[in-house]
């Protein structure tokens, strides 16, 4: 059979929790099936997913961890710089111009930084950028390389050989054949990139926002934080007085993995690609974001993990909890909603995904393949890249 998708859905549970706040403190939220329920943003699970350390880290594999950030070519690249004896002149006058043949930006923006490029008057703030860019480590090791390589005394001359090295095609496609350049992570959830010096990644992982499976269940949290050292006699030692929001639920989370772009990504590295599903399966289980840490220690394992392999076009089971569960027996309930849904969904589309299904829900749902623990799903998923060949 040919896969080219692996489906993972989950079901987790949490209280007394605050996971991902919204620009004013309170707990993101989402209308659906005419309910608000919390949610936690995709971009959360995924930063967390790639920050994990521990058993089940990605930064441990290929090219390990990219840098994701506007300051790459004024921090990590010149602290390199640095480090060689280039002076901070130097370095903004050889990153300068290398920033802009690689980013390719707009013949406007190029003019307006070349305005500013006044030799000895540009701070190395200048070199940040406009937005986060995604740098692999194999990139930046190049670039760092490259400007010791160009860089001269003046500004004048650097910037004519930056200019003389980037008209050299030969020499322009230096950087572009860098092999998995961009890193790991962007293999796995993309990177969009403007120039043509610089390879694009798709995403092969594609994160759904997470939401309760029940209507939301919420309460402001008042707190106080009270000092030791009393200062007068007759104070209550209050030293801090606020308020924060807490909220708990069943969150259902849907993820799908492009088998095929993701072996693409990685220079078709299949060994790597399984390795990757393997891990990304257990940090979806078990890696919990999070605000709050300290004061609500939101660590929680998925209560319930679906995994479909198949070659259609994936299709979300968020549908399942359009009408939101009751909330008291939630977990049971949630189950079953996705057992009926699965069941009907077959019925009128036919049967054509594998399934395997880890859960701690008693029953086990129906129409959700064979139960196994979390340890045999995520090694049946890596499995999954054999039969996408």
């Amino acid at each position: 059979m040919r896969e080219r998708f692996l489906q993972l859905h989950t079901l987790t549970g949490y209280s007394a929790t605050l996971l991902n706040r919204d620009d004013v403190g309170r707990a993101k939220r989402l209308p659906f099936g005419g309910h608000d329920r919390i949610r936690v943003s995709s971009q959360c699970l995924k930063r967390h997913w790639r920050e994990a350390t521990g058993e089940w880290s990605l930064r441990e594999l290929g090219n390990g961890k990219s840098t994701r950030s506007r300051r790459v070519f004024s921090d990590v690249i010149a602290g390199r710089l640095r480090e060689r004896g280039l002076s901070e002149k130097q370095i903004v006058n050889v990153l300068m111009p290398i920033r802009l043949a690689v980013l390719g930006e707009s013949i406007k923006a190029k003019q307006a930084r070349q305005e500013k490029s006044v030799e000895g008057t540009k701070p190395l703030t200048s070199l940040h950028t406009d937005q986060i860019i995604v740098l692999g480590e194999p990139e930046i090791a190049f670039l760092t390389n490259l400007a010791a390589e160009l860089v001269k005394d003046d500004a004048e001359g650097t910037a004519k050989a930056v200019d003389a090295y980037f008209r050299d095609k030969a020499k322009k496609a230096n950087l572009k054949a860098l092999v998995m350049g961009s890193g790991l992570d962007a293999a796995i959830f993309g990177r969009m990139v403007t120039s043509d010096l610089m390879a694009r990644s798709d995403a092969a992982v594609h994160v759904a926002h997470s939401f309760t499976v029940h209507a939301e269940e919420a309460e402001p949290d008042y707190f106080s934080a009270l000092d030791d050292l009393v200062a007068a006699e007759g104070e209550l030692g209050s030293a801090h007085i606020n308020t924060s929001e807490l909220t708990s639920g069943l969150f259902y989370t849907y993820v799908v993995v492009d088998i095929h772009q993701l072996v693409a990504n990685l220079s078709s590295d299949r060994a790597l690609a399984e390795e990757v599903i393997r891990r990304l399966v257990h940090l979806i289980a078990t890696v919990s974001p999070g605000a709050k840490l300290g004061a609500t220690a939101p660590y929680a394992c998925a209560e319930m993990m679906l995994a479909e392999s198949g070659a259609r076009q994936p299709r979300t089971l968020a549908n399942a909890f359009m009408s939101p569960v009751s909330k008291q027996g939630a977990k049971e309930k949630a189950s079953v909603a996705i057992s009926k849904y699965l069941g009907r969904y077959d019925a009128v589309y036919g049967t054509h995904e594998r399934r395997k299904v880890a859960t701690m829900i008693e029953p086990a749902p129906e129409h959700t393949g064979e139960r196994v623990t979390m340890a045999a799903l995520a090694q049946w998923a890596a499995d999954q890249v054999g039969g996408a060949s």
